[in-house]
This record gives C-alpha cells, structure tokens and sequence, in this order.
C-alpha cells in the first residue's frame, strides 16, 4: 500500500484526496496544512493533521508527498518532501522559474526519489488520442493548430495571491500552462514565439493574451483569458492536418474529412470521480493520480509528463512573465 500525505487541503487537495478513495494500492495516511479549512478536512476525512512536513514525516511513513499548496509554496514543500526521502508530486506550476525547477529535479536526483508534475491534461482521452494521431501520421503531418482557454477572472482566490506575480505568475502560469504544456509535448519546443496581452487600466495584471509559436512548416496559436465578465469557462482546440481537421469542442472530439462522414472519437471516461469542488465528476485526474502510482511502484520518472518538457514549458513562461 502507498501511503500519501496531501499538503494543502483547498481545491486541488480536495481534488485528489476524493480521486485517491478510488485508486487500489493508495491511501491518504497524513495531510500538512495550517488553515481552519485543513483541520476540517482533517476531522471530517479521518486523517490526522500536521502543520508542516518535516514534522509529519517523523510520525507517519508516508511514501509519497502530494504538494496541493498555492504555487509560492511549491518550492518549499518539494525540497521538503524530497528531504524527507519522499516521491513528490506537485500541481502545476512546478516553479515559477526554470533554476527553481532544476533545483528541485536535481535534489530528487540526489536523494534517489522522483519528482511527478500533476500536468493534467495529458490523462484526458482527447489530448492522448491526439498524440496518436500526430505520432502515426494517419492524417498526415499537422500544419496549423490553435488552443484556446478562457474564463471570467476568478473569484474564489483567498488572500488574493493568485493576482500576485511574484505568487502566482498570472495568467500564464495559471492557465495558459495547460494548453502550452500540451503543445510542447505534440510538437516539441517551438524556434520562437510572440504574444500580445491587454488588461484594463484599474487592473494590475493583463487579462488577455494571444499567442503565436513558430515551428517548421507549422504555426500553433492559442489564446488564453481572465475576462473582466461572467464569461463561461470555455476550453477548446483544433489541429489543421494535411487530409483533415481534428476539433475538440464541447465535450465532442471530430474530425472532419472530405468524401468521409465526421469521425466522432470515443472520449468518455471509463471511471468518473466527484471533484469535491467546483467541477463535474471526471476521470482525468484518477488517470494522472493513477500513473503516478504505478510510476512510485516502479520507482521510474513519468514518460507522459517528462522533466524535460516540464522545464521547456517554465523556461517559455518565464520569458512571458518578465
């Protein structure tokens, strides 16, 4: 059996706490956490309570440390799990810089543990079917794709720090880091890129941004947004091949030839786990949690989230955020 402590029990650690009920050979044995919200989490799951990792390690046998805690502290709660002598997983943004990120790689290196970034996208059917597509070649090479991941400025932040630069890396470390960390993986690190952003005057940060990645033979948009409305969270992509269009909308993945009927693609999730929170009952994150598992078992770095394309995707970003 795998025991895992969860640091930080807000939405994320909620997330995975509810997906780790469902995975056979884990077990959720400590959480790390200072709030009201982690000591009731605490007594409502059964599941004692410590206020920092250090001090959890020296009464339970943890296995695994699963870092849930806003990304300021990312950093701090890796290098303490991987001093502990644990398997780390993080959430996304593993670092807001890249020599943070090859810090916290390079003691996992040194102590003989793996570092896990929770990049979750990449355990949704339609992202894995995609990366079939691309590696066979069955509608020949992709020429054009574009991303797109919008919302309505979130709200449910506390204390504001998701608003924070120096906390947070903004909207491109938030969000934009799911769809670029999709692109890197399908067509590796682009030759260059551009963007544009915009914000309103009373905002401290931009709320919008288009962005342009330059490939041979090939450009990727996307376009990524905190709107200042009551926007619905809207998610989408589509790649241009040379014989058809692949679409991801609406739940619904196609792809569109001519002389040939739409190809709908099979998506659903075999297993479906509430979310604790705000999202509908999914399978991509028992699959990330899953993997990661099995990855602990055999004490092997993750093939579908590699270190390399894990600093690829903070390097850009980092630029961005200058």
């Amino acid at each position: 059996m795998i025991q895992v402590a969860i640091v930080g029990t807000g939405g994320m650690g909620t997330v995975h706490y509810s997906n780790y009920q469902h995975i056979k050979g884990a077990q959720v044995a400590a959480l790390v956490g200072i709030t009201p919200q982690s000591k009731d989490c605490s007594e409502k799951w059964g599941v004692p309570l410590f206020e920092d990792i250090p001090s959890m390690a020296k009464v339970v046998e943890v296995d695994v440390v699963d870092v849930c805690s806003p990304t300021f502290l990312h950093k701090e709660h890796v290098l303490q799990g991987l001093a502990a002598g644990k398997h780390v997983i993080t959430e996304k943004p593993v670092a807001l810089r890249k020599k943070d990120a090859e810090e916290m790689f390079a003691l996992a290196d040194q102590v003989g543990r793996q570092l896990y970034v929770a990049q979750v996208l990449q355990f949704t059917k339609e992202i894995e079917i995609l990366h079939g597509l691309v590696k066979s070649g069955e509608y020949g090479s992709p020429l054009d794709a574009h991303f797109e991941r919008l919302s309505a400025c979130p709200r449910w932040v506390q204390n504001g720090w998701l608003f924070d630069k120096d906390k947070s890396g903004l909207l491109p470390f938030d969000l934009h880091i799911h769809d670029l960390d999709v692109i890197i993986s399908l067509f590796g690190k682009p030759e260059r890129f551009s963007y544009t952003s915009c914000g309103g005057a009373q905002k401290s940060y931009q709320e919008h941004y288009r962005f342009l990645y330059a490939y041979p033979g090939m450009n990727v948009a996307a376009e990524a947004a905190w709107f200042n409305a009551d926007f619905p969270f809207t998610a989408r992509w589509r790649v241009y091949f040379e014989n058809a269009v692949v679409a991801n909308e609406g739940g619904r993945m196609t792809a569109y030839q001519f002389d040939h009927e739409p190809r709908v693609f099979d998506t659903e999730d075999e297993v479906k786990i509430p979310t604790g929170i705000n999202l509908p009952p999914t399978g991509m994150f028992y699959r990330e949690l899953t993997h990661f598992m099995d990855c602990v078992k055999r004490g092997a770095p993750s093939e579908r989230v590699p270190r390399q394309q894990v600093l690829t995707v903070v390097e850009l970003l980092e630029e961005m955020t200058k």
